[in-house]
């Protein structure tokens, strides 16, 4: 497979410098590490919020550096979640006496490093809260989860957190709004394509040219259905009514139709199209929708679909300004 790329094992290094170079005046990277932070962190009386994962999942997660979202983002290899030891130097480097919320999607490797990085902060008197996001309603458990896989709708909870600790709210508060986005999203993807990761130069999985799946994670893990390939309206009403159904909204919604990295802009807008009509058969409004690439698998083509149950809180944290390289209010 062609790919854009020298060394499959400086990947993950020379994507960092690149995006540092894109962005100067917004990220710096810590020295020896794979973890990028806001230029100005430690921000000063503000919670610091932080992230990170395997890399090829861009713009997760350092795309979401900046005013109003995230002050750190820690990158593994790719799909590798990154190591303690650098959590830790990135939740060091992003508190300014105030505490640290870990934002953690719900895989096991994530999930353990986070928790390891936390006590050891913890040992440096920095007050850390973690909150761990699992809002893929496709399956209960998967190849790297105990429980439901963290995915899309963890761009909201970096919104909502982001902007909870912009406002200068205290750690317990910046938490409390974090859970309940977390608490109120539920999302699902599909893949029409495998991915191919550098290092292995080959699909991670094998799709019928006839073929999707249903359900399938960011990392290629198996779906709920594989199935014939179906039409745009077909695949958005598979993936809304599922995340419906789990969601149960009751108010206006936030969506998010995502591309997986092979997916043109202008298939997503067809999904989009899909989804926000079944939304309105459904007696549901759409406050607000964000269409594009927010959480990505590589080239794999597909998309996820995101629906966010709001109030009047979450839709103020939303509203409020944000400035990062892949999400601006």
């Amino acid at each position: 497979m062609k790919k854009l790329i020298n060394d499959p094992e400086n990947v993950v290094d020379e994507m960092l410098d690149g995006m540092v170079s894109a962005y100067p005046d917004q990220l710096r990277r810590l020295d020896g590490t794979n973890v990028l932070v806001r230029n100005d962190a430690p921000v000063d009386d503000k919670v610091g919020i932080v992230s990170g994962g395997g890399s090829g999942h861009e713009p997760t997660h350092a795309g979401y550096l900046g005013d109003g979202m995230l002050d750190g983002a820690a990158a593994g290899e790719v799909f590798t979640s990154p190591t303690a030891d650098e959590i830790n130097e990135m939740i060091q480097a992003c508190d300014a006496g105030e505490g640290v919320l870990c934002v953690v999607k719900n895989y096991e490797g994530d999930v353990m490093n986070f928790d390891t990085a936390a006590e050891m902060a913890a040992m440096e008197d920095v007050d850390v809260e973690q909150v761990v996001v699992n809002d893929d309603v496709a399956v209960e458990d998967s190849t790297y989860t105990s429980g439901r896989r963290g995915v899309c709708g963890t761009i909201f909870v970096h919104k909502v957190a982001g902007a909870a600790a912009e406002r200068g709210e205290d750690l317990d508060e910046v938490r409390r709004v974090a859970e309940k986005a977390v608490d109120n999203v539920g999302t699902m993807g599909m893949a029409l394509t495998s991915c191919v990761t550098p290092e292995k130069g080959e699909p991670t999985f094998d799709l019928g040219d006839d073929e999707i799946e249903l359900g399938i994670g960011i990392h290629g893990e198996p779906g709920v259905e594989r199935t014939d390939m179906m039409d745009a309206d077909e695949i958005a009403a598979a993936l809304t009514t599922a995340v419906l159904e789990d969601v149960e909204p009751e108010g206006e919604v936030a969506t998010i139709v995502n591309g997986m990295g092979g997916t043109p802009l202008s298939e997503l807008f067809i999904v989009n199209r899909a989804v926000q009509d079944l939304l309105e058969d459904e007696g549901i409004e759409t406050w607000n929708t964000w269409v594009g690439e927010y959480m990505t698998s590589l080239e794999m083509a597909g998309c996820s679909v995101t629906v966010l149950d709001l109030d009047d809180e979450l839709k103020g944290l939303l509203s409020d300004s944000a400035n990062t390289p892949a999400f601006k209010v």
